[in-house]
């Protein structure tokens, strides 16, 4: 049984009375593992007629599963993981973006968004129409974030390096949905990560509130009129919740309650606080580890319903090169079978990295950005070499080559650890793929492939 901090039990026994012991008792059991199916490259069925592990589903998430924690499984050391065909994510933080309702063609801001598990599931929930930006304002958390999209194959990204008040003076009121995932004191991941326990002190939740307030003050200038903005922790005192939440509809006039939809297995939220706590509980909600299949979590969700929507000039792609555009067109030509169309596409040129602009980008000049949409691929002197976001984004009939090897192929393994292969066939790059769904790169010649899988992706 995981040891919590005596304070911390304390406290949520006068937070819960009676349901307290149900409560303590979930934590003899061990923590809910979970996947979510990518929804941009197959459907949950289609998943579990795959799947080698058993699943059951999430009941806030469609294409949401928990997993058995036996120790047997490995989902993160499975092809199908490397292949992005889910993301490893805690059944309760499903419940985040599923609260967030966003749809095709909307503009969505992730505002606190590494290491990518509510990202790519908005990404998902886009079915690649609209925008998805994906913040992280610690450098340190970009690497895992920008591999878990790549790995995703979500196109229409851009990851930004930010702080939310610079992002507020530069894009107001310019996103249809702002998810804030805030910092927390973490009560929520004491069974999942129990190192979590020794950091916990409660003398810091009311700095962790306050920077809370302070960071949904920013969002609330990003939110467009009509738009929503969603707050969530993974915490279970009422400080960073509700009254979070209560604080902000009292100074905030231009934003109401947006009541959350019936998702099965969520709580009602927690009132501890006279004035404004009706309408804070009005738009939120709970999910508790004794009551639903998840470590916990806590929603709420208000829309925008006054202020300025003002211009935004849009980002003017630079035209390419003419050598680089031949390069890029005889590339295509050669090795996909659905060529791009140069004409329309809106491609860009950072040094020698090939990126593909989403529609609507603002101007983002100024912004620190890691990128500023799909990478293609490398432009260097007079040939292009495709990235590993190309393969990954891609369904494998795009592809004009293609080794398809099943799951259970040790030459898949040995791909996966950056290994030539030994195929017969015409010259040429190719992709790689496990059961029908791309893998990464290689290039054939006279019956040798070279290996092009990341070498920071390579299996030891």
């Amino acid at each position: 049984m995981t040891a919590l901090p005596p304070l911390f039990l304390e406290r949520m026994q006068s937070l819960l009375g009676a349901d307290y012991p149900a409560f303590e008792a979930c934590y003899g059991r061990p923590a809910n593992v979970g996947l979510r199916v990518n929804t941009l490259k197959l459907t949950p069925e289609k998943f579990a007629l795959l799947s080698p592990f058993a699943l059951q589903p999430v009941p806030w998430c469609a294409a949401g599963f928990r997993l058995n924690d036996d120790g047997e499984e490995r989902p993160g050391k499975h092809p199908y993981h490397a292949a992005g065909l889910y993301y490893l994510q805690e059944p309760s933080a499903m419940a985040v973006a599923e609260a967030a309702a966003a749809r095709p063609g909307q503009r969505v801001l992730d505002l606190a968004a590494s290491p990518g598990g509510k990202s790519t599931h908005l990404a998902s929930l886009l079915a690649g129409e609209g925008l998805l930006w994906a913040n992280e304002i610690r450098t340190k958390r970009l690497p895992p974030l920008s591999a878990n999209l790549e790995r995703w194959g979500a196109r229409n990204v851009i990851i930004s390096n930010e702080s939310p008040e610079r992002l507020a003076d530069r894009l107001p009121a310019f996103f249809d949905v702002v998810v804030v995932d805030a910092p927390c004191s973490g009560e929520g991941m004491f069974r999942k990560e129990p190192s979590v326990c020794l950091e916990w002190d409660a003398g810091q939740i009311p700095a962790y509130a306050a920077r809370q307030r302070l960071i949904l003050r920013f969002a609330a200038r990003l939110v467009r009129p009509g738009g929503r903005l969603i707050y969530s922790t993974c915490t279970f005192n009422c400080e960073e919740n509700e009254n979070v939440i209560a604080s902000f509809l009292e100074e905030r006039e231009d934003f109401l309650p947006d009541d959350l939809p019936p998702l099965p297995g969520f709580s009602a939220a927690i009132g501890t606080r006279a004035g404004g706590s009706d309408s804070a509980l009005a738009c939120s909600a709970r999910l508790w580890p004794h009551r639903s299949p998840g470590e916990g979590h806590f929603v709420a969700r208000l829309r925008r319903v006054s202020g300025d929507l003002p211009a935004h000039r849009p980002t003017r792609p630079t035209p390419l090169p003419r050598l680089a555009e031949k390069c890029l067109q005889d590339f295509f030509n050669a090795n996909l079978s659905r060529p791009f169309e140069l004409q329309a596409a809106a491609f860009t040129l950072l040094g020698e990295r090939l990126y593909l602009l989403p529609p609507g980008v603002p101007d983002t000049r100024g912004l620190r950005l890691l990128q500023p949409g799909w990478h293609i691929g490398h432009l260097r002197r007079d040939r292009f070499e495709p990235s590993h976001a190309l393969a990954l984004a891609l369904p494998a009939e795009a592809f004009a080559r293609r080794l398809d090897l099943p799951a259970a192929d040790p030459r898949l393994m040995a791909y996966l650890r950056g290994e030539t292969l030994a195929a017969e066939g015409d010259d040429g790059w190719l992709v790689v793929c496990v059961d029908g769904f791309p893998l990464g790169w290689g290039k054939r010649v006279k019956g040798v492939i070279k290996n092009h899988y990341p070498g920071g992706l390579r299996w030891l």
